[in-house]
Parts: C-alpha cells; sequence; structure tokens
C-alpha cells in the first residue's frame, strides 16, 4: 500500500524506547498514531511490544488499522483526544502497571496538511483546519465569528504574530463587507497586507488558528498533567515530537518539574515539603533534532524537537 506520510524523526524514537524493560515486553501508548509511521516501526523493532494507537482523525484511523493488521492482536487502537484516553488508561491498575512507553508526535501530519479539503494549506478551497472533524468549531467560524479581541489573542498567544493587532483588525474589517470563505481568501488577503523575509506571510496567523481549532495547547498540557500525577512505573519513557516553541516549551518545563526533588515554593526559605518527589529523569540535556539526511528527504522536519523522560531511578 502507499504510504502518505513521512514519520519525523524516526531513528531518533526507537532509540529513545532502546531500553531494557521495552526490549522485555508491555504496552506503548502512541498518543498520536496519525498513518502508523512510528508505530509500525516500534512493533518491529521490539517484537515483545503492544501498542495502542490513539488518535481523534477516523481517516487517519482506518488508514493504520489496514497498515498495521499484520501485527495482529499487538496492536490495537482507540478514537479520541489523547488527554482523556490517557488518563482513562492510566486509571486502570492492571493496564497502568503494563505500560512501559509513551509517545506523543503533537502536530499536524504532512497528509492532514496537503488534502486541500481538509483546509490546512494556503489554497484550500474551504476553512476547515479541524483534526477531529465531527467537532463542530472550525477555522471558518473563528474568523467570521470571533471578537476583535478574541482573534487579538489567537494571533499573539498561538502565533506569537508581532503585528497582532493590525492583523486582527484588518480581518474584522475586512468581513463586514464579505466574510471568509476559504484558506485561500484568507492566505492571500494576509499575503496583500504582510511581508516576510523567509517564509509565507500567513505561515503564523495559519498556525494560530489551527492550535485554536483544536485546542493543541491546552490538550498538551492535560495530558503533561496526568503524567505528572499519574507517573508511569520505573524505567517507562515518555517521548514528545514538538514542532514549535509553544510546544516544546510545554515540554521542557514539565520535564524540569518532574526533576524536581523539592516542590517548594521559590520564596520558601528552607525546604518544608521533605524532598522525594523527583519522578525520573530527561534522557537527553537537549532536545534531538533531525540530521542532515532527513533534512533532505522531508524539509518539514527541520523544526522537530524530541525529548525524552525516563520515571524512576
Amino acid at each position: 500500500m502507499d504510504i502518505p506520510h513521512i514519520p519525523v524523526l524516526l531513528e531518533q524514537v526507537l532509540d529513545s524506547f532502546n531500553a531494557a524493560r521495552i526490549a522485555k515486553g508491555g504496552i506503548l501508548l502512541d498518543c498520536t498514531l496519525g498513518f502508523g509511521g512510528h508505530t509500525q516501526a516500534l512493533l518491529e523493532a521490539y517484537p515483545n511490544l503492544e501498542i495502542i494507537g490513539i488518535d481523534q482523525d477516523s481517516d487517519a484511523l482506518a488508514f493504520a488499522k489496514k497498515r498495521l493488521s499484520a501485527f495482529g492482536g499487538r496492536f490495537s487502537y482507540q478514537k479520541g483526544r489523547y488527554s482523556v484516553v490517557v488518563r482513562e488508561l492510566l486509571s486502570q491498575q492492571e493496564l497502568q502497571a503494563k505500560i512501559v512507553g509513551i509517545l506523543a508526535d503533537i502536530g499536524v501530519s504532512s497528509v492532514q496538511f496537503d488534502n486541500k479539503e481538509r483546509g490546512f494549506c494556503f489554497d484550500a478551497p474551504n476553512l476547515d483546519m479541524r483534526m477531529d472533524r465531527e467537532q463542530q468549531l472550525s477555522a471558518k467560524e473563528i474568523i467570521n465569528g470571533y471578537t476583535l479581541w478574541e482573534l487579538e489573542q489567537i494571533f499573539w498567544e498561538f502565533g506569537e504574530i508581532r503585528e497582532y493587532k493590525k492583523l486582527a483588525h484588518l480581518i474584522v474589517e475586512k468581513r463586514k463587507n464579505a466574510k471568509f470563505t476559504s484558506a485561500k481568501d484568507l492566505s492571500v488577503f494576509i499575503a496583500k497586507h504582510f511581508k516576510h523575509p523567509k517564509i509565507h506571510p500567513a505561515t503564523q496567523a495559519f498556525q494560530a488558528l489551527r492550535i485554536a481549532v483544536n485546542d493543541e495547547l491546552g490538550e498538551l498540557e492535560r495530558f503533561l498533567r496526568v503524567l505528572g500525577k499519574i507517573p508511569l512505573s520505573q524505567g517507562a519513557r515518555v517521548s514528545i515530537v514538538t514542532f514549535h516553541s509553544l510546544e516544546d516549551r510545554l515540554v521542557k518545563r514539565a520535564f524540569r518539574e518532574w526533576e524536581r526533588d523539592c516542590v517548594c515554593d521559590c520564596n520558601v526559605m528552607r525546604c518544608i515539603c521533605g524532598g522525594g518527589h523527583r519522578k525520573g529523569k530527561k534522557l537527553y540535556k537537549k532536545p534531538l533534532c533531525a540530521d542532515t539526511s532527513e533534512l533532505k528527504r522531508n524539509p518539514r522536519s527541520r523544526s522537530a524537537k524530541l525529548r525524552s523522560f525516563e520515571f524512576g531511578e
């Protein structure tokens, strides 16, 4: 079958789970299954491993199910938001003890991005950007219905756009006469009023809208909070691939918190918590990035970063 998506940092992901605990077998949760590239490689590399894939995109699940059918009972999947599914799985004590790894590849797959019907790309005929097409909120509702202040917040917080107020104001004025009906309409409009020396002028705005539509940062925060409250057993590992600084910052902060032995407020003169709160350690001091050969094969890997954490001492 034709494989429509190249998984990023594949070798680095495989290496991050190269541990005796995982080699012996157990369950790994692929929180962003997508089209199954990482899961297939992990199942092939670790023959004693079982994987539960999680995704909210029905199209991706259907493809992955067919692609991974040869692995039989070693692969299963659940549809839904990964923060919710992971919380439910970890709440089952018998299952929790079997989980030896968790992988999350945050962001949009190249297939979603390239499929114009999904409304993620600049020349798409609609303005959608939903990963789960069963949800109601889309980019079209945000652009045409959110207030000036709400648009400003989205463009500033999720797009880190310097001229966020100008952009929001121009959009609100434009839609008074005619609503935005497609991603192409919006990208052309933005390119008309803004310039960028290196990327398409609408790149940051589209990123901000996509994050807002899918609540991507909120989802990642909830996921990290679950792992902080219900840590995995000793030797289990978590690997997270991010694609922009907003996501990476959340992961970096969470890993740093999990390494703290003392959780007292920084203003406290001396420790009153008693210590002993350290959950484990980071596997790498700095995030792993794509090497030159991968960048040539897959230019979209240029912004990918992998951070990994091992629970227990």
